[in-house]
């Protein structure tokens, strides 16, 4: 008890010296962290303690545990944590996740040896991340301003008031104070173990960590928000089938959309007056946008290159699709050579 009381004083502690801090934030302050030069003294605090005795710690742990051991230990604690989500999805009326939440209890509690083995995860039952501040938050309350708090890091005034009502859900509260505190220890060094790539990363890819910590904590926030007020089970958008009615085609005998082929009647880019239709192949016989014009020539010229090469003479740039040698050839006067494979070497 004394524990958390020294915990909830600290955090108001925290809280007194933003607001108080208030009017020394300068011209240039972001919105929505009007208390930047505070939460960045805080911010450093927080980053050597973590640095000098935290990481030292976590990775002394991570070194001597064996993996199997760390994970039965991060199940665990994630056992526990499945009571408070279920209280917060009770509050905010997610029956459906808050029954899995108290199956997830239940199956982990009695076949997972009081929670070492996740069974739930494996047998298809989500795990839920809430807390009192997204309750909140599901109910319209402004996340207010962004603050970092001594200790817990970051937070803002909606969150902070949230983790000292997310502190009555916590079993471990209630145990006596020879089984809590060290439970609170080993619950810390887990999380912080567990949060050593992060770290890495963190350091290698912020040119201002305090910058990215900031942002990224209220895009995941809102993010979480927005997600639980939208619901898990909204259908998706129906975006229809090419050959459903009002599609771009209609399906033709395999079941396959059927689209209009350009060359015909009506297609864009479709023979104009005086094309002879489709060429011998089966394909498209498309009009030379250069015929009537010096174009032509290019035409015929690119027949006798194409020849070499086993292809037919193609059309310039504009056109669509190969265009036969022998339709371009009238339109200039010269006889055009017709195109024959290359011989294989």
């Amino acid at each position: 008890m004394k524990k958390k009381q020294a915990a909830l004083t600290m955090a108001a502690a925290g809280l007194a010296l933003l607001v108080t801090s208030g009017c020394a934030t300068g011209p240039d302050r972001k919105p929505g962290d009007p208390f930047e030069p505070a939460n960045r003294a805080i911010f450093t605090f927080n980053d050597k303690l973590d640095t000098y005795i935290a990481q030292p710690v976590a990775k002394g742990y991570q070194k001597v545990t064996p993996q199997p051991l760390r994970q039965a230990i991060t199940n665990f604690f994630s056992n526990i944590g499945d009571v408070d989500n279920f209280a917060n999805n009770v509050l905010q009326l997610k029956i459906t996740d808050a029954v899995e939440d108290l199956m997830r209890i239940a199956m982990n509690t009695t076949f997972g040896l009081g929670g070492l083995i996740d069974f739930a995860t494996a047998a298809g039952l989500p795990k839920h991340h809430q807390d009192f501040g997204l309750t909140m938050g599901h109910y319209g309350m402004p996340a207010g301003p962004y603050l970092v708090l001594p200790l817990f890091g970051p937070s803002s005034v909606r969150d902070g008031i949230g983790m000292a009502v997310d502190v009555k859900f916590n079993v471990i509260n209630y145990f006596e104070p020879a089984v809590r505190n060290p439970m609170y220890l080993a619950q810390f060094i887990s999380a912080r173990a567990d949060l050593l790539g992060a770290t890495d990363l963190l350091k290698q890819a912020a040119l201002d960590p305090y910058s990215f910590v900031r942002d990224a904590y209220r895009q995941q926030r809102e993010s979480l928000i927005r997600g639980g007020r939208a619901g898990n089970n909204a259908p998706l958008p129906n975006y229809g089938e090419p050959g459903d009615e009002g599609g771009e085609g209609k399906p033709n005998e395999n079941g396959a959309p059927n689209y209009e082929d350009p060359g015909e009647s009506g297609g864009a880019g479709g023979a104009a007056t005086g094309a002879t239709g489709a060429s011998n192949n089966g394909l498209p016989n498309y009009d030379d946008p250069g015929e009537g014009s010096t174009a032509a020539t290019a035409a015929v010229a690119g027949a006798g290159a194409a020849a070499t090469a086993g292809t037919a003479a193609s059309a310039p740039a504009t056109a669509s699709a190969p265009v036969a040698a022998s339709a371009a050839a009238p339109a200039s006067g010269v006889t055009a050579v017709p195109a024959t494979p290359a011989s294989a070497p």
